[in-house]
């Protein structure tokens, strides 16, 4: 303004001499200064509206959403300080001495140098000023839809408003109200001063203009800061913060933005498209929580966008079908795998959004996985699949790995359907000993009672933990079945190999599981009596006669007579002893 300062009070405009101008200078406001933040705050809302409302319209629901933030904004801060003026330069706006926006604040075209070029150099907001004059004034500034006014300058457009409120002073009053015609004297200091000379004579004057802790400004036109540590902690604290910021979900919502104010079909068609290689990135990526939002978002976009067709509406349709294809269950693997530590928030619940078809994938991710934590967040999810469609659970038994045949002999046993029990006991051959042992343990909780043969299978096993369990689940008495099943199991040489104990349970299993269909055998046993074995077929007597002593019906006291009778010494004494102890009911079984 070449050292020529105009102050606006009520609409009125004055003239200071330059000795009274204040220096205008780029110095940044104090951050503790709660009106000069409420002035930079005012100018970034009216910089961010004027932006949307040239781009989108003035209906449009972003464009009024940043309207309505910045007039509330207006209204409280002309309610606190009653006025709100600007002197206008080149490329700044001065607010009491401060430049409070410059050219690197600007969102779009700088809003200072477009009231400079138009000859606004100043501009004021008096207390009382309505929504109606901010939008005249905003009309003003970037000109009517329908270009009616394009040839006009803002000053004209706004005179056209006959605004009261708002109150610009121009660069033609300015020369019209300088008496003293100070603006067209030659000024030596300042930027019309001389040049220097030498390098040493710049050098000299910085010198002279010395001091430390504040800004300073070179004849140079070069602006100089010096930084505390206080504040290179909270600048790092800044970058730290912005740093952390997932990108991701800004760029969400800038889609989300586009979405909610664009109205041209083939732009929607192409915004939501987006979503389709987006999914697959979050899932290579491994990132979950992403992953709901943009599932949350699609279905939020026939809300959000009153411009949507019917095609749009399917096209979003199609997304949301394809983003919980079996498919794209492959893509987890990689994330998943590469770490144990991996991130697993929001990984159920994105999981959670597939349908029972996906049982198969989730089987085959589930064998591929490598960490015990991922597996059961995967079981987990195909529980909650398999509830209403257990069907493709139980085609999954035939798996070759172990841990995929445990996971879902878990998810069945919680089911509880006994149905089930069929098809598990075609696995009790399975290679693995840790998956038979699960399989009797599901048999065990699907088939309480009933037939034993199949448990009796369990009774050969090579695995001692899985041979105890099953004869511990005969001798309840809640399963029966033929001698003929026990029958291989019986036969002299893998019978009498067995430990002690073991062949004692065996026998206790036959007499819970068949009753008297085993006497017959055991009677023969009382008379088996020679030189060859004579101590192992004596044992395996004692055996018999324990076990016809606890079945206790007519057929076994038959059985111990006849041994009393048949047997040698040591058999005929102890079918002596069974027949006169007291009946089972009494003793310990």
């Amino acid at each position: 303004m070449c050292g020529f300062v105009i102050v606006v009070h009520s609409g009125m405009s004055q003239a200071h001499s330059p000795a009274s101008a204040p220096s205008l200078t780029k110095t940044p406001p104090r951050e503790t200064d709660p009106e000069l933040l409420s002035v930079k705050q005012l100018l970034r809302s009216l910089d961010r509206m004027a932006k949307s409302t040239r781009t989108y319209g003035a209906t449009n629901a972003v464009a009024v959403k940043f309207f309505t933030q910045f007039y509330q904004e207006l209204g409280k801060h002309l309610e606190t300080y009653q006025t709100l003026g600007f002197l206008v330069q080149r490329s700044e706006l001065f607010y009491k001495d401060q430049c409070v926006y410059a050219t690197e604040e600007a969102l779009g075209e700088n809003l200072a140098f477009k009231l400079y070029s138009d000859g606004i150099r100043e501009l004021t907001f008096l207390d009382g000023t309505t929504e109606e004059d901010v939008r005249a004034f905003l009309d003003s500034l970037w000109g009517v839809t329908d270009g009616s006014d394009a040839d006009d300058d803002i000053v004209t457009r706004i005179w056209a408003k006959n605004l009261t409120t708002i109150i610009v002073v121009t660069a033609e009053e300015i020369v019209k109200s300088s008496v003293e015609s100070e603006l067209f004297k030659l000024h030596e200091q300042g930027y019309f001063g001389q040049a220097r000379t030498s390098l040493s004579d710049v050098m000299a004057r910085e010198k002279t203009q010395g001091g430390s802790g504040s800004p300073r400004q070179a004849t140079i036109g070069l602006v100089g800061y010096e930084v505390s540590d206080e504040d290179m902690q909270s600048l790092a604290a800044e970058i730290e913060a912005e740093s952390a910021t997932d990108h991701t979900l800004q760029v969400l919502e800038m889609v989300k933005a586009i979405l909610a104010s664009e109205t041209s079909p083939v732009l929607l068609t192409k915004a939501i498209g987006i979503f389709d290689g987006a999914v697959d990135v979050l899932l290579r990526a491994g990132n979950w929580t992403t992953l709901i939002e943009v599932s949350a978002l699609l279905r939020e976009i026939e809300a959000l966008s009153p411009a949507l067709t019917a095609a749009h509406k399917e096209q979003i349709k199609g997304l949301l079908a394809d983003s919980v294809k079996p498919d794209r269950l492959r893509f987890l693997e990689g994330p998943l795998n590469r770490s144990g530590d991996a991130p697993v928030d929001g990984l159920a619940d994105y999981l959670g959004q597939f349908s029972f078809e996906a049982i198969p994938a989730l089987c085959g991710l589930l064998g591929n996985l490598q960490h015990s934590e991922h597996r059961t967040i995967v079981t987990m999810a195909m529980a909650a699949l398999a509830r209403e469609h257990p069907e493709p659970l139980l085609r999954a038994l035939t798996d070759k790995r172990p841990h995929v045949v445990k996971a879902v002999l878990a998810i069945l046993v919680k089911l509880n359907e006994p149905r089930f029990a069929d098809a598990i006991e075609k696995l009790i051959r399975y290679p693995d000993a840790s998956v038979r042992r699960e399989i009797l343990r599901a048999l065990a909780q699907l088939r309480p009672n009933g037939s034993g043969a199949k448990l009796v299978t369990f009774v050969a096993d090579e695995d001692e933990l899985i041979r105890l369990n099953a004869l511990k689940l005969l001798t309840s008495g809640q399963y029966t079945c033929g001698f003929d099943v026990w029958e291989p199991l019986l036969q002299a040489d893998p019978f009498a190999a067995r430990p002690p104990a073991e062949r004692r349970a065996i026998f206790q299993a036959i007499r819970a599981s068949v009753g008297d269909g085993a006497v017959p055998f055991w009677r023969g046993l009382l008379a088996d009596w020679g030189w060859t074995g004579r101590q192992k077929k004596e044992d395996v007597a004692l055996l018999a006669i324990d076990a016809l002593g606890r079945l206790a019906t007519p057929a076994a006291q038959e059985a111990l007579q006849y041994g009393q009778r048949k047997g040698n010494a040591i058999v005929r004494q102890a079918c002596t002893t069974a027949l006169t102890a007291p009946p089972p009911r009494s003793r310990a079984v």
